[in-house]
């Protein structure tokens, strides 16, 4: 399962990676599987996409982001994906 995240800035280009904002959790992730050839990594500032186990899986609208943190927060999924962010058990 991916979670959303926006991307909050490239923190090393030639190694691909980027730091994507979770709902308030700050994640390092791989971002070789959004990047697009003909544009520079900068572009990907701001966009959201799915991340799962510390890759960015694919490019999402902010609409669709949104929604799914709704859905995952409905179903009780997001507070134990952002606890295992965070490194705590979820309560």
């Amino acid at each position: 399962m991916g979670i959303p995240g926006r991307i909050t800035a490239i923190l090393d280009e030639a190694g691909m990676t980027a730091e994507v904002d979770i709902s308030g959790v700050r994640r390092v992730v791989d971002v070789v599987c959004v990047a697009h050839a003909d544009e520079p990594l900068s572009d990907l500032v701001g966009r959201w996409v799915l991340v799962h186990v510390g890759f960015a899986m694919s490019r999402i609208d902010e609409a669709e982001a949104h929604e799914t943190l709704r859905l995952l927060g409905q179903i009780g999924e997001l507070d134990g994906e952002l606890a295992a962010m965070r490194g705590i058990e979820a309560a």
